[in-house]
């Protein structure tokens, strides 16, 4: 069996439901680079690395004014200025903990309060996203998002801070399938001619849904948790 024909039959199976939910959505990409002894079954050699489209930093808005109805005004009227603010600054606002939902004046009510680390104190925590690709920079990305928050001017004793370090977004990951597909018929392929005449290569999995991980400090890797197996012909 030649491998374009078993990619063939397995992208003709159905796509998970998981997959199609995610065919235009925005995924925050967790975890750290990848490290060569980091592979495992689940995260094959082969897949597709490309750019990310966002840098994205969660910050929070604190405030710990004594009044608990002074406080909470306080931290929505910061929190309704970064949003009026985004656009000037060239970011955009999003809250959401895998799938990002952009944050807008319609929607701002959605961002609930949270009790804070500290007595008398509350939060509310969101993301602040800059676009890479083309001419912008990692850097360039991590100080534009620096300079919005630092834009933002406190309101009474509420104040905006980042929290934690930045992480990426990629937009529609299912979007990509065909190419990673691909990637895997040409390095099956390859793996096959080597072997010669008397074996041939096995491709299953193909109709798994897309998963990611971070590769770099702006670059996503997008696979398929596929198996490969090398088998001699009868």
């Amino acid at each position: 069996m030649r491998i374009p024909v078993v990619a063939a039959l397995a992208l003709s199976l159905a796509i998970p439901a998981s997959a199609q939910d995610l065919e235009g959505a925005e995924i925050i990409v967790t975890g750290s680079r990848i490290q060569q002894d980091d592979f495992s079954a689940a995260m094959p050699a082969v897949g597709l690395r490309r750019p990310a489209d966002f840098l994205v930093q969660t910050v929070a808005i604190r405030g710990d004014t004594r009044d608990p109805t002074q406080r909470r005004r306080e931290i929505r009227a910061m929190l309704a200025d970064a949003v009026r603010r985004a656009d000037r600054s060239g970011v955009e606002l999003a809250y959401g903990d895998y799938i990002l939902t952009r944050l807008t004046a319609e929607n701002i009510e959605e961002i609930d309060l949270q009790r804070d680390n500290r007595p008398d104190s509350e939060r509310v925590v969101f993301r602040v996203k800059a676009r890479l690709g083309g001419t912008q920079t990692g850097e360039a990305a991590q100080a534009q998002i620096e300079n919005y928050i630092q834009s933002v001017p406190e309101v009474g004793r509420a104040q905006m801070d980042s929290w934690g370090s930045s992480t990426l977004s990629i937009v529609g990951p299912d979007s990509y399938r065909s190419q990673i597909a691909q990637k895997i018929a040409e390095d099956a392929n390859a793996r096959a001619a080597q072997m010669g005449d008397n074996y041939a290569v096995e491709v299953e999995g193909l109709n798994m849904p897309v998963q990611w991980a971070r590769s770099g400090p702006g670059e996503v890797l997008l696979y398929i948790p596929y198996k490969l197996t090398i088998v001699p012909r009868p």
